[in-house]
């Protein structure tokens, strides 16, 4: 992976047109970056596929025979190199576009110097990892570690069903013993906490890396002991007078309030839709901003020149204890929103009709890659047993390069419509003003 990063699109400074960039013209833009950097892109996702089978065969091998417990360890730490993979793949694909985009090139044209490869990432990082896990991108991984587990032990799988026999197959991530995972909880904890301090001091080249890798251990690793304890305290937790109360106010609204059922219901049906469509690509843009070095994760910025600036002002200038009480509180709300609402802010300064293109563009994409494929499926056939064992995994792949190289590109031209039209219509800065000539005899201003 590390030869990758020397991979980048072409050189040739690429300057912005004339007028304002349209956000109608982001498709163009997009198949624009897309077509200069195809080559680096392609290699990123194709090394990424490359690593990312090997981590989940090398865990569906590790995962059963003896010493089960420490294989569950090792299994759970390959899932969190799988991880890592990810997060190294998607932040290479879009530092390859830089070298497209206009914005980049007008802080080269300003004297700013590239970031490196590594630098990038290790500041990307730890905010990549908070966005990863509050979103839970992760959980496609542990199911395509699941799905690989079956296929590849299916064989075992049928052998102990027939013979009655509990299977240790697809249990790779759910088994470990809830003391270990309470325990390397606790190590992942420190480790996080130790890079994390690291982080705000700007010590170590790759404490960023160390922030991202401990707080993905922390998750996977506490998955078991949580699952255990929720377990252990649910029927306590069921049986208290205020979480009874609620569900008995719940009820009685339900009955009593008309259309309280059917609301809910139909907000129910559309969330979903509301996710995929658009806080999902927001996501996604916001680890772009990320990337390409302009992201923000605190409210102040969020709150920036509103009539709540004030207020987040008094807060921050409270006491550190009322500062950290509020952000206890607050803290899933900031993790999953703040960092939404700053890009969603950043990309309104393209306009709203860029944030909705790049909406439009990215549903279409996806919806309009799973037709073609329905299509493609179609035209092939299936008259052949068996066929689709072994074209299935070619067509995947096509199909999941063409969508994640669109994709990236999308968000690089979003990042740069918006970055650029920000630039223009920003204020230019204010010359400073002449210093003072004074006499030499009297040393008095003339």
């Amino acid at each position: 992976m590390s030869a990758m990063s020397g991979v980048m699109a072409p050189s040739r400074p690429v300057s912005a047109p004339g007028p304002m960039p349209s956000p109608f013209s982001l498709p163009l833009h997009a198949l624009r970056i897309a077509g200069k950097c195809a080559l680096p892109l392609i290699a990123w996702f194709s090394a990424g596929q490359a690593v990312r089978f090997g981590l989940l065969y090398l865990g569906t091998e590790i995962s059963h025979g003896d010493a089960r417990q420490l294989r569950l360890v090792a299994t759970i730490a390959v899932l969190t190199l799988i991880v890592m993979a990810s997060m190294t793949v998607t932040a290479g694909m879009l530092w390859s576009v830089r070298g497209a985009l206009w914005e980049i090139n007008a802080r080269r044209a300003g004297g700013e110097e590239d970031e490196r490869y590594w630098v990038s990432m290790n500041r990307v990082a730890p905010a990549f990892a908070v966005i990863y896990l509050t979103w839970g991108f992760h959980v496609e991984d542990a199911r395509d570690f699941v799905q690989t587990d079956y296929l590849h032990n299916v064989d075992d799988f049928l052998g102990d069903s027939f013979l009655g026999r509990s299977s240790t197959v697809g249990r790779g991530l759910i088994d470990l013993d809830w003391r270990i995972s309470l325990g390397l909880m606790a190590v992942a904890f420190l480790l996080r906490a130790l890079f994390s301090k690291m982080v705000e001091r700007g010590d170590g080249k790759v404490s960023g890396l160390g922030t991202a890798l401990s707080e993905f251990a922390f998750v996977f690793f506490g998955l078991n002991a949580t699952f255990v304890l929720a377990n252990a305290r649910s029927d306590w937790v069921s049986h208290r007078l205020a979480i009874s109360a609620s569900g008995e106010l719940v009820t009685q609204a339900e009955q009593s309030i008309p259309g309280w059922e059917a609301f809910w219901g139909a907000v129910g049906e559309i969330w979903p839709y509301i996710v995929d469509g658009v806080f999902i690509p927001l996501t996604w843009l916001t680890v772009a901003v990320l990337v390409f070095g302009t992201y923000a994760d605190d409210a102040r910025t969020m709150l920036r020149d509103t009539r709540f600036e004030k207020g987040i002002d008094k807060l921050y200038s409270t006491h550190s204890i009322t500062q950290k009480s509020v952000e206890r509180i607050t803290g899933g709300f900031q993790e999953r929103w703040v960092p939404l609402a700053n890009s969603f802010r950043q990309t309104l300064t393209g306009g709203v009709a860029l944030f909705g293109m790049m909406c439009l563009c990215y549903v279409s994409l996806h919806v309009g890659a799973e037709y073609a494929m329905r299509g493609v499926r179609t035209l092939i056939g299936s008259k052949v047993e068996w066929l689709w064992m072994l074209v299935g995994t070619p067509v995947d792949f096509v199909k999941n390069l063409l969508v994640t190289v669109l994709t990236m590109a999308l968000l690089a031209a979003a990042f740069d419509i918006a970055a650029t039209r920000g630039r223009r219509t920003a204020p230019a800065p204010e010359a400073p003003e002449p210093p003072a000539v004074r006499d030499g005899r009297t040393g008095v201003s003339a």
